[in-house]
């Protein structure tokens, strides 16, 4: 375990609102404290909820540096996830664990919590390829196959009562609603999460395992020898579902196509019961209600509104409106069929 953080105040101390203070300078001195020497190069990568950086070294290829956002995850369930995808790597299933510095995979440094892990390029995967598809399949399967060896006891399970209804009333009692709009999301929201209910009780008792948790493209690079995962920093406890849908995209026609082909590869290291289609359209209703939560919890974060500028206008309330309304009967019509 890792040990307090390091109780010397400094320049690189958080001040105000937590990230204030990660510096380039506190970037490289935190990587510097593990005695890994820069070289001075540093690039920010695409990250709102983290803060993560490439940074060169003297001496190899450059490292790359996730900081933790406070508060978020305790260090007990931060290392859960670095104990998980190490896991993972140790069957040759292709992730990027954290690098084991100093006999520990959690930093501390100047009141940040960090992780060190390997550079892994890749692009992005050809989703509309059906060998792609069923590649990626089977090392869903291998990760779930994984996942199910046993529970996470530290992070929490994507269930209704977190994504959808503590989503809902966080906007709802913090005011991010516009009032004239406020009756209407609270009627739709209600609908949709009556709606995900009944989905989960047509597919019946399921499952749960650890779970890639964030599972669609962005977080699948591919490279010449296949696919690798990348950020586990979402996994938690779930239905296997919840990692194939989000590779699912057009019409219903292509979206079967897809499942089709995922599941070719998916089955040949797991089976999966067809009961859990009757939920694909719930959890993509669950995380269209926690990305706005989402965006309303991190909105002191400066990141944020520059990167989202459309968030909490009247136009993005209007067109959650409509997009809940869609899931409501979405949710209604028969599942995809495989």
């Amino acid at each position: 375990m890792a040990g307090p953080p390091d109780s010397t105040v400094d320049q690189c101390q958080p001040v105000a609102h937590p990230y204030s203070a990660l510096t380039p300078d506190c970037v490289l001195d935190a990587l510097e404290s593990l005695g890994i020497h820069s070289d001075g190069r540093l690039l920010a990568l695409n990250s709102y909820e983290n803060r993560v950086y490439q940074v060169g070294v003297e001496e190899g290829a450059p490292l790359v540096l996730k900081f933790y956002r406070p508060q978020r995850w305790s260090d007990a369930a931060i290392l859960e996830e670095h104990a998980f995808t190490r896991e993972l790597a140790e069957r040759e299933i292709p992730v990027v664990p954290a690098q084991v510095l100093n006999g520990q995979t959690l930093h501390h440094y100047q009141g940040f919590r960090f992780a060190v892990f390997a550079r892994h390029g890749g692009r992005a995967p050809e989703l509309g390829d059906p060998q792609v598809l069923e590649w990626t399949g089977r090392f869903i399967a291998r990760i779930h196959a994984v996942g199910a060896r046993q529970a996470y006891t530290e992070r929490p399970a994507l269930d209704i009562a977190s994504f959808g209804h503590a989503s809902c009333a966080f906007l709802q009692e913090r005011r991010f609603i516009p009032p004239d709009l406020a009756a209407a999301y609270a009627s739709v929201s209600q609908l949709a999460l009556d709606g995900v209910q009944r989905c989960y009780e047509r597919a019946g008792a399921l499952p749960q395992l650890r779970l890639h948790g964030d599972c669609h493209g962005g977080n699948v690079l591919w490279t010449d020898a296949g696919p690798h995962f990348v950020d586990f920093d979402d996994s938690r406890m779930g239905p296997a579902v919840q990692d194939l849908w989000m590779m699912l995209s057009g019409e219903r026609s292509e979206q079967l196509r897809q499942m089709g082909d995922i599941l070719t590869g998916y089955e040949d290291f797991c089976e999966f019961s067809p009961r859990q289609m009757h939920l694909v359209e719930a959890l993509r209703t669950l995380r269209l209600m926690h990305y706005s939560a989402w965006l309303a919890r991190r909105w002191d974060d400066p990141a944020f509104p520059l990167a989202f500028p459309w968030f909490n206008t009247q136009q993005y309330w209007q067109d959650r409106i409509l997009e809940l309304r869609e899931q409501v009967a979405l949710m209604d019509e028969p599942p995809l069929a495989i």
